[in-house]
């Protein structure tokens, strides 16, 4: 009896352990992106987006810096005052769509990637990684208005579901739910397509 007690005792704490290292994993790895808000891939023409890299291993002195169409620079025009937070105001497609992350010295993050449309429909996705076994929720929204619309939901190119509220969910992601996303609205418009990336449960 007492073996088998020790035995659950220590069969519980490895689960705990296990499960505080996975959080942790999950923490440190969203801490390694940039924050962006609206925390979302897709944005309209014109709307402000906000990219952060507060939080980076609780340091000070990081740079946004972005790559559009091939051209690397900072969020700033001056880069003596381009360290803190990156506002964009009135964000324009061809200017502002592209690749985004912090840089303070050798130390980069991960990048995000930003899209910005001049189109009528976006979709809503996650800019960070999902981790397996979560839920996820896509919407698809019109610029003109915020009423439920028909919309379909596609993934890479193929159909996948039919929503009369604008709203796919996910209930637990897997690696096979990594792929390109798209919606469209019925008599409005496809939005364009943004990756939804998986973390594995477990890794390294």
């Amino acid at each position: 009896m007492e073996i088998t007690c020790l035995c659950i005792r220590l069969l519980m704490t490895m689960l705990f352990l296990l499960l505080a290292q996975v959080d942790f994993n999950s923490q440190k790895a969203d801490a390694s992106f940039p924050q962006v808000v609206p925390n979302r891939q897709q944005h309209f023409e014109y709307e402000s987006i906000v990219v952060s890299c507060e939080g980076l291993e609780a340091l000070t002195g990081w740079r946004v810096m972005r790559k559009v169409k091939g051209v690397i620079k900072t969020c700033s025009s001056i880069w003596s005052t381009s360290t803190g937070r990156c506002k964009i105001n009135d964000a324009l497609a061809v200017m502002d769509s592209g690749e985004y992350w912090c840089e303070m010295g050798v130390k980069k993050s991960n990048p995000v990637n930003i899209t910005v449309t001049a189109g009528s429909v976006i979709l809503e996705s996650p800019v960070l990684l999902v981790m397996e076994g979560e839920a996820v929720t896509l919407s698809c929204r019109q610029k003109q208005t915020s009423a439920n619309l028909t919309t379909k939901f596609f993934k890479d190119g193929h159909f996948m579901e039919k929503s009369v509220t604008g709203f796919m969910t996910i209930h637990s992601v897997s690696k096979s739910f990594e792929g390109l996303y798209k919606c469209r609205i019925s008599g409005v418009g496809d939005s364009l397509e943004s990756w939804l990336a998986v973390r594995a449960l477990f890794y390294s």
